[in-house]
Formats: structure tokens, sequence, C-alpha cells
């Protein structure tokens, strides 16, 4: 809204931008579920092809849905094993993608490149104009819908899984972020492979801190103020004065 009113400003449309006063908040309304890795392989099991190309597609790329669909089969080298991100779909209108910084090409894992090679050989469409995921319906003029896919096929695998997420195409990409982080992958490379526009927005929105991550460095921080750091052994907590409570040794609590 603040660059339509900045548009029409310049076009002596209005003559203030009543959206620069407006504060809005950063905070993130919840927190994005993601599948751990058992999920996501029991996932794959469930799917057929197209959905289970899309899926790792999704994953080991980071690409958001728009760029998922609107990869066409020239966008994908199979020798330099990278796809080019060059326009991203919604709504079924082509357009630019999100940022400059988005538009740089994606590393493919042989393995994916294999599971593209396979998905080729069996699609309808392969000829260098086809998009990877069309449409059956519109003759392949125009990709897939996203939320369809994930509406008719990927939620209900995952509850005949029993996942309870609520998982979108976004949460591959949240996902992607957090394994990166888990690995050890700096936080430059991380950038790059996320294609943000800098590094700040990979450090505050993308990468979460898994429950066993804080679960272990809480049990290190624990260690360190009742055992000094040193001792490879549990040992127990000091008691309370004037108190007859039992002790409890670290591996209990935690």
């Amino acid at each position: 809204m603040s660059a339509l009113f900045s548009h029409a400003i310049r076009n002596d449309w209005v003559s203030k931008n009543p959206i620069s006063s407006v504060r809005t908040s950063a905070k993130r309304l919840r927190t994005p579920d993601i599948l751990s890795t058992v999920e996501f392989q029991a996932l794959l099991q469930e799917l057929h092809q197209r959905e289970r190309v899309m899926v790792i597609l999704a994953d080991s790329t980071g690409l958001c849905r728009g760029e998922l669909v609107a990869l066409r089969w020239r966008d994908v080298s199979i020798d330099l094993m990278q796809a080019n991100v060059t326009h991203s779909v919604w709504h079924n209108v082509e357009g630019d993608t999100k940022t400059e910084a988005s538009r740089k090409p994606v590393p493919l894992n042989p393995a994916v490149v294999e599971e593209l090679k396979q998905w080729k050989q069996a699609s309808m469409y392969r000829s260098e104009d086809d998009y990877l995921f069309p449409s059956i319906a519109k003759n392949g003029a125009q990709p897939i819908q996203p939320d369809m896919v994930l509406k008719r096929h990927i939620r209900p695998a995952l509850e005949r899984l029993g996942v309870k997420k609520r998982i979108g195409w976004h949460s591959f990409r949240h996902g992607l972020a957090t394994m990166l982080r888990q690995v050890g992958v700096d936080i430059k490379t991380a950038q790059e492979l996320l294609r943000h526009a800098n590094s700040r927005i990979t450090l505050d929105i993308y990468q979460q801190s898994l429950s066993e991550e804080k679960r272990a460095g809480a049990a290190l921080a624990f260690q360190g103020l009742f055992e000094g750091g040193h001792s490879q052994h549990p040992r127990r907590l000091p008691e309370r004065r004037g108190h007859n409570r039992k002790s409890f040794v670290l591996s209990e609590i935690w």
C-alpha cells in the first residue's frame, strides 16, 4: 500500500502517503510447522510420482510455490545440475520473481536430478517449453495449482500418517533453512541457497531452533551451573536448606 501511494504521489494523483505513519508489528503470529526427517521420508512413500517430485524439489531447493510451478524443462540443466529461477506464477499469471535475489540458479542434488529425469520420461509434457508440473485439465497450457496438490494429496497423506502439523508449501522452505543451520552451514551460504536479499532475513524469519537442540543447549548450561562443566557424570542437585526434599540426578530431569 505504501508503494502504491508513493506511485500516486509521483503522478500527482494524491498529495501525501497516509501509510507512512502506520505502525505494524514484525512479530510472527505463529511458528511455522516443519516436518522432521522421519515424517518427511514417510510422506514421500505416501505420494505418487508427480507429487513426490514436487515435494523433493521444494524441500531440497527452498523454491517458493510460485517459482516451483513456473519451472519449465528449459529451466532445468541436467549437465550443470541446477535450475534457473526466472519466473513465478500466481493465480495462473506468470511474472517476475519476488526480488532480484530470487532470480538466481539453485543447485540440484544428483538424486534430485535423477528424480527429474524419471519424471520427464513419465510426463505427457516433456518439451523444453512445457511446465515441469502442468495442468492436465488445461492440456499443459498452465501449470498445476499448487494449493490443489496440497489439499488433495499432501495433507491427506500426512493425515494418514498421523501427522497433526499444519504443512504448506512454505513449510518445506522453512525446513531447508532449519536443516542448513542444524548441519552447520554458514549464514552467508544459507542466504545464497535460500536466495534472500540479506542475511538478516535468513536469521530472523527462516531459521528455527529445534526442540532437541534447545534441550541439549539447556542441558549444557545446567551442567555448567551445577557441575562446573568438568564432570562427565551427572551429580545430585544441591539440597535447599530447611527442606526435607529428595535430590534428583541430572539424568532424571532431562
